[in-house]
């Protein structure tokens, strides 16, 4: 597949506990039903997904300096690192790809220091607070900015 119809699809630390991490917060859906609740939707649009997660931020960066060799757009959720890493934020703008930033849970509903987000201005698409349909959201935004 080529680069225009490949998204780069990425989950920061911690993401990999989903389905039994707070799931008052965070929804008893797994990471591999993220995956495929991401792949789905860009599949309906004619896109597929690489998917990567990690918790340690410079595996996220080399991830994302490689999408820019066949990808055509990013959708993130840093976790934690959305409050905390500016080099995150470099390496996204680096790579001159739009992205789609996505919170499974209402950041803006939690402790007041999840409210900032260091990519909040350089997203093409924020989807906060949605669960985990809120990937499927951020992929069709996306994809209709291409």
């Amino acid at each position: 597949m080529t680069a225009s119809r490949r998204l780069l699809l990425v989950n920061g630390p911690n993401l990999n506990l989903l389905g039994t991490r707070e799931p008052e917060v965070y929804g008893t859906a797994t990471l591999t039903d993220v995956v495929k609740v991401t792949a789905g939707a860009a599949e309906t649009l004619g896109y597929e997904i690489r998917a990567e997660q990690s918790n340690h931020e410079g595996v996220l960066i080399d991830a994302i300096h490689a999408a820019r060799e066949d990808c055509a757009g990013i959708v993130i959720n840093p976790g934690g690192l959305t409050h905390t890493s500016v080099v995150l934020r470099d390496a996204l703008t680096g790579v001159s790809l739009p992205f789609a930033e996505v919170h499974i849970s209402d950041v803006y509903a939690r402790e007041e220091f999840r409210h900032f987000s260091y990519l909040h201005d350089v997203a093409a698409v924020r989807v906060i607070g949605r669960g985990v349909d809120g990937y499927a959201e951020a992929v069709r935004a996306l994809v209709a900015q291409l």
